[in-house]
């Protein structure tokens, strides 16, 4: 089963020889116009996840389907392989199942749309873009179940069909699918901005096509893919070594009260070829922390570290995947089977990235992140206002970014670079909330030669009786330090009831009552810091504590002493060698502790109970 694709004028395109200059234009005009099709969206869609937070992602590729300009990869090959129809002329094709577009998007409020782009009668391009949309149905508002055991329950799923076929819109179609989601309107504006986008990146492919001629561009297209494949052969060679090394890292619980869930990585490199093997991570969960990973995925996210680390110069896109091979266990975490649940896969999704830190910096330690604020945490609030409204409120909490080679990590920051914090002045506007702090939590970077970044705290004052739920992680593990740093601080929920009384909340958790007067305190976790933290400069430790970024107490932890607004240089030189001599050889990763260590302190450092080993059949 596959796509068939009808064109009226067959003639292929002819490779012919492009000069430097035109590729790095047309290279650049293909970025702003993937730009173009963000700042259509942001001015057009309805729901502050997208207009507001920036939870969406396009691309642009060539007609063979390979990503250009873009973030996640390329899907496309993987969504029309799923499709039996045809691929015409002024067609927009929409999914949102992961089972049948191969992991392109990874739950169900992804909704994918996919354009073909023709010039006279020809296929040129591909554009495409996903957004979270706000709610899909299922059972709880937002459709992100932490209960769910299947996909059934988390929503409506559209599998790869015609939103418009040949230019027409399929509205019937369209009437029932929103007719099963909670917030039709934000939904269909939303997917009316995506298709937007999509649209706005058509135009701007056909201009260039017709300013430099059809086989110019197809060929400078295929000469930005061939130059970063060189340059991922080269940095591949220099960062990939031929012996084998392995990694693991862990999401704390599934919401179920089992956990943690192992990630188990080995990277090793085959002549040209780097190998990712995941055998060793652990089976998939009845509960919806599964991740279906799509492999192309896998190998930008590969590419995107390594390039931006490496060779920042080039504009990443898909010309290098033969390069790359990656080897997920069907029916595991990672590669769950059908139907299985997904919805709450964004910590693993995270996790990810600091599994590949880890991996990468084995060989080069100097070169290594420590672990960071990898997840986008969710809180949704939703009920009825006082005029009797419905309103549902669906936010991404931002967090530390690890302490880096290069220096300090960021504080309160998003794990995707393109998003934004949504102005609490907006959700004060349109939600019955009041947002009483805003802060980042001094001390909670863990302490390096370069700090990690501080994760946040927000207080929630809610202002109308509802319900909440909470997707969150690193309550239990803590985010990694390397090369001597420490670790960074947990995550914490609490609630505060309007009577005074107190609740700590497990960090994913659905359908928590509320009452109009209750506070949420939400507070994110920070990253690990990176080299020895007895070799920071106290300077710099000191200006720390007078942004409220560490505490007097916690410049001890650098070895320290702050005396008024000065530092004590005695006292700091005879604790420095104090903490130097006590503490032994400095560690390649600081996790704070074993796995068992730490479920033995749990309930005493976190006020919850620590989670049940998972025990498979």
């Amino acid at each position: 089963m596959s796509a068939r694709i009808i064109q009226a004028n067959q003639a292929p395109f002819r490779r012919v020889d492009v000069d430097g200059i035109t590729i790095d234009i047309v290279e650049n005009a293909l970025a702003n116009a993937r730009t173009e099709m963000d700042a259509v969206l942001f001015r057009t869609a309805m729901s502050p996840g997208i207009r507001e937070q920036g939870d969406a992602f396009p691309i642009i590729a060539d007609c063979n389907g390979k990503m250009l300009v873009g973030q996640f990869g390329s899907f496309i090959a993987g969504l029309l392989q799923a499709y039996d129809g045809t691929v015409e002329e002024g067609d927009v094709f929409l999914t949102n199942d992961p089972y049948l577009c191969n992991g392109a998007v990874s739950h169900l409020p992804d909704w994918l749309v996919l354009m073909p782009i023709f010039k006279d009668g020809r296929l040129i391009n591909y554009s495409a873009m996903f957004g979270h949309m706000s709610d899909v149905g299922g059972k709880v508002p937002g459709s992100l179940p932490t209960d769910a055991r299947t996909i059934w329950e988390e929503g409506i799923r559209i599998p790869p069909v015609k939103l418009y076929r040949r230019g027409e819109l399929n509205a019937d179609m369209l009437d029932v699918i929103l007719h099963n989601v909670r917030m039709p309107r934000w939904n269909r504006s939303d997917l009316n901005a995506i298709v937007a986008g999509c649209r706005s990146a058509g135009r701007h492919c056909i201009e260039l096509a017709g300013r430099f001629g059809d086989d110019v561009f197809y060929s400078a297209q295929q000469s930005m893919l061939e130059r970063t494949h060189r340059a991922m052969k080269e940095v591949i060679q220099r960062v990939v070594p031929e012996t084998r090394q392995v990694f693991e890292d862990y999401i704390c619980d599934d919401g179920a009260g089992f956990g943690p869930y192992t990630v188990r990585c080995a990277l090793w490199r085959e002549g040209e070829k780097a190998i990712f093997d995941f055998e060793g991570t652990d089976p998939q969960a009845d509960s919806s922390v599964n991740f279906y990973l799509n492999e192309e995925m896998f190998k930008i996210f590969f590419g995107a570290l390594t390039i931006s680390l490496f060779d920042p110069a080039i504009l990443l896109n898909d010309g290098f995947y033969d390069l790359v091979e990656v080897r997920i266990p069907q029916g595991s975490i990672l590669k769950p089977n059908f139907p299985a649940p997904l919805s709450c896969r964004t910590h693993l999704l995270g996790r990810i990235f600091d599994v590949m830190g880890g991996l990468l910096g084995q060989g080069v330690p100097q070169a290594m992140n420590a672990a960071g604020f990898s997840d986008s945490p969710h809180f949704m609030y939703s009920g009825y206002d006082a005029a009797g409204e419905w309103f549902q409120l669906f936010q991404i909490g931002f967090g530390g970014i690890p302490g880096r080679p290069a220096g300090d990590g960021p504080d309160g920051h998003s794990l995707w670079p393109g998003f934004t914090n949504v102005p609490n002045e907006f959700i004060e506007a349109y939600f019955p909330l009041r947002i009483e702090t805003y802060e980042t939590i001094r001390d909670s970077g863990g302490a390096g030669l370069h700090r990690g970044g501080n994760g946040l705290r927000v207080a929630y004052r809610l202002l109308a009786d509802g319900e909440v739920s909470i997707h969150d992680d690193r309550w239990l593990t803590c985010p990694w330090g390397v090369n001597g740093g420490e670790p960074g601080q947990r995550s914490r929920k609490e609630l505060v009831r309007v009577d005074g009384s107190c609740q700590i909340l497990p960090s994913k958790c659905d359908r928590v009552k509320v009452k109009a007067g209750d506070l949420l305190l939400f507070d994110t976790w920070g990253a690990g810091g990176w080299g020895d933290p007895l070799q920071r400069d106290p300077a710099k430790v000191l200006a720390d504590v007078r942004k409220g970024l560490v505490s007097v107490e916690g410049a001890r932890r650098y070895g320290v002493v702050i005396d008024g607004d000065a530092v004590d240089a005695g006292a700091t030189h005879a604790l420095r060698a104090t903490l130097a001599q006590s503490r032994g050889p400095v560690a390649l990763f600081n996790r704070g502790g074993s796995l068992d260590e730490i479920k033995q302190r749990c309930l005493a450092e976190t006020g919850l109970p620590a989670p049940v080993t998972p025990v498979w059949n």
